[in-house]
């Protein structure tokens, strides 16, 4: 009996331990700082690092006033509701720049509270003093929106805050980025941006069952919001490798003629990165094209073949007997239904013969046929892309009033074969769908209404 009460003592002490480390202190309310006591040129790097981390798309709401929250945000614990920034007592108003920067960097509501890992602190930590303190200055010079966003739709015991002290002691590590001194100060800014403010990781890395990042497999691909987020390392499934000017083109518009169109919740981001300064783009290229770069020369020599055929269709005549002997020269016994629905649905576009705006990439090029899954295909196919207001982009209708869930799987399967080579997917089935169940057709082109799609950082203002 001595021994089993002193054990039950041990582990009450630990317990309380354990609470009293987890808990946090709040942080004294404030009178909202007046908009105008803010230096302009601050306010200003703040929205354009608002841009950077894509603020706007999480905490603007479909139909919604900028940055008032009430985004939610599925995960496997639950549905997650962004909460209103805005300087609105009903949002961050009464914060001050110490609470504010808490929650950023520790994952630390003002009341003390802990956030919830979708919000990604654990890439926010890495930001430093003068980046919080003019991300401070710009969500309090915006306008005030009083909406209190609905609550966490969150089961037992996960609802319970302090566990979460328990998943951060396991895998959240804050501290401040620590430039390489074997790096150059682009590089290590890029990875500042890339690593921090960007949190790029948190879609391109995969998770564990605790939905953590796996570490290890840094930029090995991970999901976003129903879509694959290809890996951004040398395991990238791209047919054509990415170099840096390839990639900075990318990211400011959203397209590569080589790589095709920003979708699903990347066209939200390239939304953003498209107002952000030149010195953050190339800063960010820098460091990302050094994970993408240097190529074997096995598959520098499979993609310079890969250019070559898509250059021979795009000088063969429309309907010439050479444009059906490429576009058929790979065509796999038993795919004639989806090679039918390929050559009357998408070839007119995806030919390679008409020049971008007016037609879609060659798909030998595109890296949907290649990814790991069926499922970024599925959604453009079914939901497609929306036309973008103001500069020329591709647009694709959507087929999911008029392809069957049975067409669809000989569709991908033909495309699988004639345009990737690599084994045959599996779970299309089940992919197509949850994909017709959770459409993810608010995102749009790079450019589109925000009221449609996301909001840009020029309506946020």
């Amino acid at each position: 009996m001595k021994f089993f009460a002193g054990l039950v003592a041990v582990i009450f002490a630990v317990v309380v331990v354990l609470i009293a480390g987890a808990w946090r202190s709040p942080i004294i309310l404030v009178v909202r700082p007046d908009p105008a006591g803010f230096d302009q040129a601050l306010v200003e790097r703040g929205a354009d690092l608002a841009s950077i981390g894509n603020c706007n798309t999480c905490h603007t709401a479909p139909g919604g006033r900028p940055y008032a929250g009430g985004v939610g945000l599925t995960t496997p614990f639950g549905v997650i509701y962004s909460t209103n920034i805005t300087p609105d007592q009903t949002g961050i108003g009464n914060w001050s720049e110490v609470a504010f920067g808490r929650a950023l960097r520790e994952g630390v509501a003002r009341d003390g509270s802990h956030l919830y890992p979708v919000f990604p602190y654990d890439h926010f930590t890495l930001l430093s003093d003068d980046d919080v303190r003019a991300l401070y200055a710009y969500f309090m010079t915006l306008e005030p929106v009083r909406v209190t966003p609905s609550a966490n739709e969150v089961p037992f015991p996960l609802n319970v805050r302090l566990i979460l002290a328990g998943c951060k002691l396991l895998f959240f590590q804050p501290g401040r980025y620590k430039p390489d001194p074997a790096q150059s100060v682009a590089w290590n800014k890029g990875a500042y941006l890339v690593e921090g403010l960007a949190h790029c990781g948190a879609c391109h890395t995969p998770r564990n069952s605790m939905g953590a990042e796996t570490k290890d497999l840094f930029f090995a691909g991970g999901e976003a919001e129903g879509w694959s987020a290809y890996a951004l390392n040398q395991a990238s499934p791209t047919p054509i490798p990415w170099n840096a000017e390839a990639l900075g083109t990318y990211l400011r518009r959203g397209w590569h003629e080589e790589h095709g169109i920003a979708r699903g919740p990347m066209a939200a981001v390239i939304n953003n990165l498209a107002a952000i300064p030149d010195d953050d783009l190339n800063a960010m290229t820098t460091y990302l094209a050094d994970f993408l770069e240097n190529p074997s020369e096995e598959r520098q020599r499979a993609a310079q073949a890969l250019l070559e055929r898509a250059g021979s269709r795009r000088q063969a005549e429309p309907g010439s007997d050479e444009l059906q002997t490429i576009g058929r020269s790979n065509r796999a016994a038993g795919e004639e239904t989806g090679a039918r629905i390929y050559e009357s649905a998408c070839a007119n576009c995806h030919d390679g013969v008409r020049p971008f705006p007016f037609g879609g990439i060659d798909l030998t090029l595109s890296t949907g046929p290649s990814g790991p899954n069926a499922r970024n295909v599925i959604n453009v196919v079914l939901w497609g892309l929306p036309p973008a207001e103001g500069d020329r982009n591709p647009s694709m209708p959507g087929f999911a009033g008029s392809l069957t869930d049975a067409q669809l799987v000989e569709l991908l399967n033909y495309t699988r074969s004639q345009f990737s080579g690599k084994p045959a997917w599996t779970g299309i089935e089940s992919d197509i769908r949850n994909a017709r169940t959770q459409p993810t057709g608010i995102y749009a082109a790079p450019g589109t209404d925000p009221s449609k799609a996301v909001v840009t950082k020029h309506e946020a203002r």
